[in-house]
């Protein structure tokens, strides 16, 4: 059991005379280090000790206010936005997607690129891509050994970050494509690399921009993606084309302007990124949960063969509910901020928990079981299933993820039978920012 040594206890009294809830009271480098070795542990022994708000001060990130109720989350999620600032909150992100990302932006900047992206994100739009993703996934599924132990995350960050190649530029082929792989694949290696990780944090994100061999590997990644945007914007049939970058070509500022090529670069790095290792974790995790239940396994695959999505769906909602890939979002408080009793300084940072509110047991009942079948008759709610955050900063691609997800899951089980090479569940493994299967969703396939 993970447990806050008695030196990084604090007591209610003398957090409220400091104006922030109680937390641990040791230096924050040692928190830092805590939180890095593994952050889920430590949220559940903070919430044990200090209840369903609490604070955490960790490198490079300010003071951290977790807050865990429904109730809290929703006054977050729907507050003003010129006085929370996600953007803000991710700086941390600044050397890989850049100054000009969704991810990055405030207030008017945000919602204006929000408007520009949401095109190929559209229902209809987005489920056009599918046949895509189907191809995509039959064919890796059709490589994979028999009856061997199979790590299944590498398998599943090649699909997805082929997925999101095709459907961002509409490559399916050719030298351009296989640097392009090659480059974003060394890149993530050192971005999610858990050692080398610690170290790129320990610069800060202002002089790991300046870092030679980090800036070297983003200079080739955006030699590629420049070549791409001008490929494209060259292409004589680009208002015809459904790729994503060329929909981002299409679209217009609110004064006419088409976004510039610093802007494209930056959404693209967003999209390429974030857009396929979060989902090629939520699928490890989904595998490596359906291995240990063969009943759920067993019962996706006969309703996935009846034609019935349902307890697919369910299937996916539960897998992002019990393993979150990230365990929070943040908001930069630039007023004070009143949540839970506690009115909170301008300058620290309020994170609705998402592992926590995915964890509570008077919201989920047996809250650590893998029971797809809850998300059946009761459909996720807004403030009490947040993998994908909520309110105006909810993740734009969240749709696209879960529909991949779909799609992936019913290529597999379709075309293979699975079972785990270990009886015990894998534990989470902390790989930079996300959460991922200790073993790498390690299975035996037929």
């Amino acid at each position: 059991m993970f447990e806050i040594p008695v030196s990084m206890r604090s007591g209610t009294a003398e957090a409220n005379l400091r104006g922030l809830p109680p937390g641990p009271r040791v230096p924050r480098a040692a928190q830092t280090a805590v939180w890095f070795r593994g952050a889920q542990r430590m949220l559940a022994a903070c919430r044990a000790r200090y209840g369903h708000i609490f604070t955490l001060q960790i490198a490079y990130e300010g003071t951290w206010v977790f807050v865990t109720r429904p109730e809290d989350i929703k006054k977050v999620f729907t507050a003003d936005p010129a006085h929370l600032h996600a953007g803000e909150a991710n700086r941390i992100l600044l050397p890989v997607v850049g100054p000009q990302s969704l991810l990055l932006l405030d207030e008017g900047e945000h919602l204006e690129h929000r408007r520009l992206l949401l095109p190929p994100f559209h229902g209809q739009r987005m489920k056009a891509y599918g046949e895509s993703m189907a191809e995509i996934a039959a064919a890796d599924i059709e490589t994979w050994p028999l009856g061997e132990p199979y790590k299944l995350r590498p398998r599943m960050q090649a699909v997805t970050l082929e997925i999101i190649l095709r459907t961002v530029f509409g490559m399916r082929e050719g030298e351009r494509l296989e640097a392009l792989r090659a480059e974003l694949r060394r890149l993530l290696d050192v971005v999610t690399n858990p050692r080398q990780a610690l170290f790129l944090i320990a610069l800060g994100p202002e002089k790991l921009r300046d870092f030679g061999p980090f800036r070297r590997i983003i200079e080739r990644v955006d030699r590629l993606i420049y070549d791409e945007i001008a490929a494209h914007r060259d292409a004589p049939d680009l208002a015809e084309r459904e790729d994503i970058l060329s929909l981002m070509l299409q679209a217009r500022h609110e004064d006419g302007s088409p976004m510039s090529d610093a802007e494209l670069r930056d959404e693209l790095v967003t999209l390429l990124v974030a857009g396929h290792e979060t989902t090629a974790n939520a699928l490890s995790w989904a595998v490596e949960r359906l291995v240990r239940h063969p009943a759920k396994l067993d019962r996706l695959a006969a309703d996935v063969s009846a034609g019935d999505d349902a307890y697919l769906k369910a299937v996916v909602q539960e897998t992002l509910r019990l393993r979150p890939v990230i365990s929070l979002v943040n908001r930069s408080l630039k007023v004070p901020f009143e949540v839970a009793g506690y009115e909170l300084p301008a300058g620290v940072k309020v994170a609705p928990c998402i592992y926590l509110v995915h964890r509570d047991p008077e919201i989920y009942p047996e809250p650590d079981r893998f029971l797809p079948e809850r998300f059946l008759e009761n459909p996720p709610g807004t403030y009490t299933w947040i993998p994908f955050g909520g309110g105006l900063r909810r993740c734009i691609g969240g749709a696209f993820a879960q529909y991949e997800m779909e799609v992936v899951l019913r290529e597999l089980v379709t075309r293979r039978t699975l079972s785990p090479t270990r009886r015990r569940d894998e534990r989470v493994y902390r790989r930079a920012i996300t959460e991922t299967p200790r073993h790498d969703a390690e299975v035996l396939v037929g």
